[in-house]
């Protein structure tokens, strides 16, 4: 669910996560596979699809369908709280299953500020956690990090002596190599200072996300909820908008 959620966002700004309300119901459109039909599949959930039916209809794997269906479940959950009545469980609940900030105000009919706010004061905060490069054959230890709610710990240290750089996410048509490229001038330039940097991106195949660009790299969505967490976990010097 976590990976799927923040999977949509991070290919589509302008999608909040497993949206139940961008596409309406359409049989003929969960038969056939586009980039749309997710969007189609979570309508399809909402209104009362079984798994076994979607099964028959995407032919997508039922362990996948079961998935979908708990945040779909979760958003109807969120739907029937409310803005006034939601518990520090409810909410954490909804963060371990990467509901952003934005869609859990959507769905309890408040703002993405006071949802912040309330989680700040429930002290629900991710962690951040090293990906593991190797698939647990052995014990790796990496700059590549990721922030997770579904964690009870931190996986390293947060000195706060780095220079945070906000990196251009996903490639489009018109955006992609040269605006990357000012992100790496500005990672090297921060070196030959005798910087520590942080870069905050998520695109793969750019330079900016190469390993030995930055001294710390979060593969992350660039959102206004996630940069900011960042920022208060690491507490930098100074942050550079790309």
């Amino acid at each position: 669910e976590e990976a799927f959620q923040k999977a949509l966002r991070m290919v589509d700004e302008n999608v909040n996560g497993f949206d139940p309300n961008i596409k309406e119901v359409n049989e003929n459109e969960l038969r056939e596979p586009t980039d749309k039909r997710m969007f189609v599949l979570a309508a399809a959930l909402k209104q009362g699809y079984t798994v076994e039916k979607l099964y028959e209809l995407t032919k997508i794997d039922g362990w996948f369908l079961e998935k979908f269906k708990n945040i779909i479940d979760y958003y109807k959950t969120l739907q029937s709280v409310g803005s006034t009545s939601i518990t520090s469980e409810v909410l954490r609940k909804a963060k371990k299953l990467a509901f952003s900030d934005k869609q859990i105000a959507a769905a309890i009919k408040s703002t993405e500020v006071a949802v912040r706010k309330l989680r700040e004061e429930y002290h629900i905060t991710p962690f951040v956690k090293q990906i593991d490069t190797v698939a647990a054959e052995w014990p790796a230890s990496t700059n590549y990090l990721y922030l997770t709610y579904n964690g009870s710990t931190h996986d390293l240290d947060f000195p706060g002596d780095y220079t945070m750089v906000l990196g251009s996410g996903v490639y489009r048509i018109g955006s992609s190599v040269e605006f990357d490229w000012c992100a790496v001038g500005c990672l090297r330039e921060l070196r030959n200072q005798d910087k520590k940097t942080i870069m905050i991106n998520y695109n793969p195949e750019t330079v900016s996300t190469d390993y030995d660009m930055s001294d710390r790299l979060y593969f992350e969505e660039i959102s206004f909820e996630v940069v900011m967490d960042i920022y208060n976990i690491e507490k930098p010097h100074g942050v550079i908008l790309s």
